[in-house]
This record gives C-alpha cells, structure tokens and sequence, in this order.
C-alpha cells in the first residue's frame, strides 16, 4: 500500500525525503535544550546512551584501521604479478582510467600520470583519458593536455583527451564530466576496436590522485579472481596526505581523521561504499547506465544506482592499498580555511541523494530486505548524523542541565555530566591508536619543517572540538538546510596550488 502511494505521489514523497535528514538533524540538535524541561530523564538517558553509541564507534574505527593497516603492509609486500600471471588471459585485461580536469595545474596532472606510469602491472594495459571541460580556457586546456600526451605517449596502451561542454540538463560537477568521457572512450575506442568489454575495468580518478605501484596489479588480480567480477566496486584507503605537512594546523587535524576514518572502512564489507577513487567493471557501468549528469554527488550515487538495478547484488571489495590524495590548500590560509568549509560542505551535499535512495528503498521490488536495509541504513548513519554528533558529544548534556538547575540539584542531573565525561574520556584512550596510524602513513618530514613542530604536532588534536565544528559539523548542518529548503549548492572545484 505504501510502495503504491509513494509511485503515484513520487514528486512529493521524494521532496519530503529531501526534507528529512535536515528535519532529523535539527531535531537532535535542538531536543536536548527543549526537552530538559518537559522530559529531563529522557533527555538525560538519551545524552548517556549516544556517548556509549560514541565509544563504541571509537573502539571500532580503533579496531578496524588497525586490520586495514596490517593488511596494507601484507598487500604492498606480496608480488602480485607473479599470481596475476597465473591466469592464462590477464594480458587481455585494460583499464580505462577516466581523470576529470577543470583548472588543475599541470605539475598535479603530471605527478597523477606518472604514478599511473610506475605501475608494476604492464602500462600498456592502462588507457588514461584526460577528462577536460569545455569551459577551461581553451589555450591552457590544450597546452596541458599537449605536454601530457607528448610526455606519456609511449607509456601508456592509449592516452585520451576528451573534452566535456555542459549540456542542458547537466551539472557543473564531476559526473557529468565523466559521464561524457566514458561514453566517448566506449563509442571512440572500445566499440571501434571490438574489444571485450568483459576484460575491462573503469577507476574514477581524481586529478590529484597518487596511485600505490602496485594498485593495478591487485586490480587485476581482484578483477580476474572474483566470479562476480561484474557486480562489484573496488576501493582502496584513500589518504588526505599529499600536502598534509603545509596545511595550517586547525585543518590538518580534520584531514588526518577524515583519513583514519576511511581507513577505518575498508574492513567492513557490510558497510563499505566506494568513494572518491574507486574502479568497477566497464560492463557494470555501461548496463547501470553511467553516472547521472545532473547530480553533484557522483561516488555514493554510481553505487546505489548500481545497487538498485541489480537487485542489491553490489559490493565493494577493499582493495588494501594507499592512495594519496591532497587535502584543500589555497595560496593563503584565509583562503584555505574557506576552501576546507567549501568543499567538506560539497561532501556533505552527497545526502541529496537521500530523496532518491530512499525512495527506491522503500518502492523497489525483489530486493532482500536485510541487504538493502544495511546498505541504506549506512547512508543514512552517515549523512543524517553527519551534523549532529559534535552537538551531543561536546556539549551533551552539560548545557541542557545548565539552563535546567532545578533538574542539576537531583541525582540523575548531578551524576549524568560526570558519567558523560567519564566515557568520553575513555573513548580519547583510541585517540592513540589513530595517532600512530597517522604517523605510519603521513609523508616523510620534509627538511623545511621544523623537527621541534614535527613532534609537537599531537598537541594539535587539542583542537578538534573547534576544528570538527567548524569544517566537519556546519558544512553538514549547512548542505541538511540548504537542501530542506530547496537551495541547491552548484559545484565548485577544489583548487590546487
């Protein structure tokens, strides 16, 4: 009956599902200041029983960055080759890897290729297409992709470059861009030269990505070895690092555990969605239908829109490998600062899908309903709480019982701050956990940076409550607001310098 009403209302139920995570989101927020004074033990319990939800993630995101990090350390020291060489066919394997491009300097563009370039699996079995804009400055477009392709044109099986004019309908964004470029590769290259579409595989690129050596040699071990090679996504640890050591410090702490978190993820195969960098089958793509050119949000989108169209037979498997990505940095810290808020809100944006994922949910038949239940349910853990955690982690109950002191003076309001307190501070003690990952993984010291700064850098996490609240909690609570009231963000590039 609900499945009926939704079809035959479709435009409303799914504006009302664009209304929900900010009309969620504000009702957490705001429950504990209102409800201390019509319900103060239900507030209360509720404060207590988010801090055990919190320590619980804590220990979990401790626990599960660490299985990634040894399994890392297993992957990048195994020889891959030597098992991808046991398949009689893995020379018949390519991979289009498909790099969006508006305005990115040419040495982020060179250092991006030429990790594609020191791959150990066979270059020639790498096609790269330079997925430029139309709206790019024509002479500096060309100059780059000129001096690209004359440098790695011997490398590569082909190098590409297309070029993407906005059409009507379409948003500014990544998806489109890439949308056009992979029909282009499929129409131009694939279908003229007859290849098996079976044997390839399509890796979404950022422009300034740095690929481990060994990323497409366990690609193509992953791709040949899975029997369902064309219903999975593959995802590698993708790690705000490549300039960590320049950003000032209230933004490097939240790159640093933007960082550990995805880290964190790549064990739960239950819950893992690919993002930012991720590769599936050209088939997959193709018979899901591309990316939606008039969507911002381009990574959760592919895989729900893939997840839909196959029954719910989609996974993402973890590919263990570090992939180096820059956070935002601008040529000021001014600049900088407005840029993190910018693009971490652009993150956000991803819960516009919300209005179509859970209308599919909720409409879509032959879907199991514990596999679709746990796919959804993890987007809706991670963008209708996105804004809501700092709110009741660091205020929590603190606040509510200041402007209620008649409910401070009972025991429950006197004991719930201490107890609140007491397993916030135990949840800290995985603080370390992160902290050592950190230091594994961030890029070697360079000589400019002071040694004395490098091991007073922990100190900095000092400033997370403030940093998380500014360029974590407000970019989200902005994009649940904007979009319960219909104003729309258009996308804006991350810049490089």
């Amino acid at each position: 009956m609900l499945r009926n009403y939704l079809i035959n209302h479709e435009r409303g139920a799914k504006r009302f599902f664009e209304i929900l995570p900010g009309l969620v989101s504000w009702n957490l927020i705001l429950f504990p200041y209102w409800g201390i004074f019509l319900f103060p033990e239900v507030v209360a319990y509720f404060i207590l029983l988010f801090n055990v939800y919190w320590f619980y993630q804590a220990f979990g995101i401790a626990v599960t960055a660490t299985i990634s990090h040894l399994k890392i350390q297993a992957t990048k020291d195994y020889d891959w080759m030597a098992d991808v060489k046991n398949f009689p066919d893995w020379r018949e394997v390519k991979h289009v890897v498909i790099i969006p491009t508006y305005k990115e300097p040419l040495h982020i563009l060179r250092r991006t290729i030429s990790s594609l370039a020191a791959q150990k699996l066979p270059t020639k079995q790498l096609i790269i297409t330079l997925a430029t804009e139309f709206k790019e400055d024509k002479k500096e477009r060309e100059e780059k992709a000129n001096a690209l392709k004359k440098e790695f044109k011997d490398v590569f099986g082909e190098f590409f470059v297309t070029v993407h004019k906005l059409a009507v309908g379409e948003a500014i964004g990544k998806a489109s861009n890439e949308r056009s470029a992979a029909i282009w590769v499929k129409e131009n290259y694939l279908d003229k030269k007859k290849i098996n579409l079976d044997y390839v595989t399509v890796t979404s690129c950022d422009a300034d990505h740095v690929f481990h050596p060994k990323h497409y040699a366990v690609l193509t071990f992953k791709f040949l070895d899975c029997p369902n090679r064309y219903k999975r996504f593959w995802q590698p640890a993708v790690l705000l690092y490549n300039n960590i050591w320049r950003l000032p410090a209230i933004t490097r702490v939240p790159n640093i555990l933007a960082s550990i978190f995805i880290l964190s993820m790549l064990p739960r195969r239950d819950r893992l969605i690919n993002q930012q960098n991720y590769s599936l089958s050209f088939k997959l793509l193709h018979n899901t239908g591309y990316w939606d050119p008039d969507k911002i949000p381009e990574d959760w989108g592919i895989f729900f829109k893939a997840f839909f169209a196959n029954q719910g037979e989609i996974e993402v498997e973890p590919l263990y490998l570090p992939l180096y990505a820059d956070a935002m940095e601008s040529t000021t810290t001014w600049k900088t600062l407005k840029g993190q808020y910018t693009q971490v809100r652009r993150w956000a944006w991803g819960v516009s899908d919300s209005s179509w994922v859970i209308y599919n949910y909720l409409t879509a038949e032959n879907l199991g309903f514990w596999d679709k239940t746990t796919r959804v349910s993890t987007f809706i853990h991670g963008h209708f709480l996105w804004p809501v955690h700092w709110f009741l982690i660091t205020i929590g109950i603190s606040l509510p019982v200041a402007i209620n002191p008649a409910f401070g003076r009972t025991t429950l309001g006197y004991l719930t701050p201490k107890i609140s307190s007491t397993i916030l501070t135990l949840a800290l003690v995985f603080l370390a956990v992160m902290l050592v990952l950190d230091y594994i993984y961030k890029p070697q010291r360079p000589k400019n940076f002071p040694r004395w700064r490098a091991i007073l850098m922990p100190l900095e996490f000092v400033l997370m409550p403030i940093a998380t609240l500014i360029f974590t909690t407000l970019p989200g609570l902005d994009a649940h607001t904007r979009l319960m009231l219909g104003k729309y963000i258009e996308y804006k590039v991350t810049e490089k310098v």
